[in-house]
């Protein structure tokens, strides 16, 4: 996999080009949490960049919601990822047409919300029936399945987790961390 930094953006400047998307007249900013149609689906799905709040708009809404509020995360792994996920990024793509993202990625921001887990750190890219964005060039991110948790450290890819986790999703990200 292609490092973090060889790509068409850095963790750190997400901050700055949110920030950018929101000035008065959006001078030169691409949209966030915007929404295309996609004929394979025949319906709106989100694509692109997008936030919490565009996973609590739409038909992901009852999703997150429902998902976010019923996920148990374990405790005792979650102390263990408090310590050391601070220094990482990750990239989430994710499908909102897609039942393992309407399940998986709920649960791995209320995992992220458990740690304090800084904001600027996460970007998350929404993609079509064909795993492809409109706006942005998510090929770099080679996903083959959505969604698909992408850790990096310095850089560097660490690790993913593919779909749905194999024990759960902070046992999974912790075995990434060491």
């Amino acid at each position: 996999m292609k490092p973090i930094q060889n790509m068409h953006f850095k963790p750190a400047l997400l901050l700055v080009f949110l920030a950018i998307s929101f000035l008065p007249g959006k001078l030169f900013a691409q949209e966030i949490n915007q929404t295309v149609f996609d004929s394979i689906r025949s319906r709106e799905v989100l694509i692109d960049f997008v936030t919490r709040e565009g996973l609590q708009t739409g038909e992901f809404a009852e999703f997150f919601q429902e998902e976010y509020q019923a996920y148990s995360v374990d405790e005792a792994i979650l102390s263990q990822l408090k310590e050391r996920l601070s220094s990482y990024e990750i990239v989430i793509v994710l499908a909102s047409w897609c039942s393992d993202s309407k399940i998986q990625v709920p649960r791995f921001i209320k995992l992220l919300d458990g740690v304090e887990f800084p904001e600027e750190q996460l970007l998350m890219i929404a993609v079509d029936s064909q795993k492809q964005a409109s706006g942005l060039d998510a090929s770099v991110y080679d996903i083959q399945r959505v969604p698909t948790f992408i850790i990096y450290k310095n850089g560097s890819e660490q690790g993913r987790i593919i779909e749905s986790p194999r024990q759960s999703l902070e046992a999974d990200l912790l075995k990434l961390l060491y």
